[in-house]
């Protein structure tokens, strides 16, 4: 192929149609899906999340209906400063912007206080220890009892002035009172006795042979006698 005729066919109409054709359809493809991906998703639309904290639920719910959004309770709490059944949190927060369908999660405020069981303290731990997992837990406690015992054990739990026991279900509203050991014990309190081991009270039981034998202090034997009680004067 001659030089001529290789850059004549850059000059064909036909080429650069084809060419021209191949870049209107790239650029259309990209057109198409950036507005179609906008149209599709409403780029740019949004709707703003109206405050729902302090309504009852069920108006909220209208709310949300009307603003093309839905409403779905994911916890509950309680404050007793607030009627039941109204919203104490939400998410997302009062004030962003979402799309429609979105959906707003709440909390609502629970009809009474939430109740717990009594942990096993009661018996088993000493003052500190109990106070510690009581008040974790979220239980209000009083000013311990003192009574006879040992000083700082737990013995008993008080609610409304009636005893509690372990695994008793408490509201967490209502205030407790330990009963704990003031380190003094009762006249009148049992005290356990250990008996002697009679194995050690009786040194000779039936049967036993005592080996114990008197050792009598060795005398000497004399050979005469008489020369000790008459003896002869000297020089006989």
């Amino acid at each position: 192929m001659k030089t001529k005729e290789f850059f004549g066919k850059f000059c064909s109409l036909y080429l650069w149609g084809n060419l021209l054709a191949m870049a209107l359809v790239v650029v259309g493809l990209c057109v198409g899906v950036k507005y179609g991906l906008a149209a599709y998703t409403h780029h740019g639309e949004g709707i703003t999340v109206p405050r729902l904290v302090n309504m009852s639920c069920s108006n909220a719910r209208l709310l949300i209906d009307e603003q093309g959004l839905e409403l779905v309770v994911t916890d509950s709490g309680y404050n007793k400063r607030l009627p039941a059944d109204c919203i104490l949190t939400q998410s997302p927060e009062a004030g962003m912007k979402v799309k429609a369908g979105h959906i707003i999660y709440v909390s609502v405020n629970a009809k009474s206080s939430p109740t717990l069981p009594i942990p096993d303290v009661v018996d088993n731990s000493s003052f500190r220890e109990a106070e510690a997992k009581l008040r974790a837990l979220g239980f209000k406690l009083l000013p311990p009892k003192r009574i006879l015992g040992e000083r700082d054990w737990v013995y008993g739990i008080l609610c409304h002035g009636r005893r509690v026991a372990t695994g008793d279900r408490i509201s967490i509203d209502s205030p407790l009172t330990l009963l704990v050991g003031n380190g003094q014990y009762g006249a009148d309190e049992d005290i356990d006795y250990m008996e002697p081991d009679p194995a050690f009270l009786d040194t000779e039981k039936e049967g036993d042979i005592d080996d114990f034998e008197e050792v009598e202090e060795p005398v000497e034997e004399v050979e005469n006698v008489e020369e000790i009680d008459n003896p002869k004067p000297d020089g006989m």
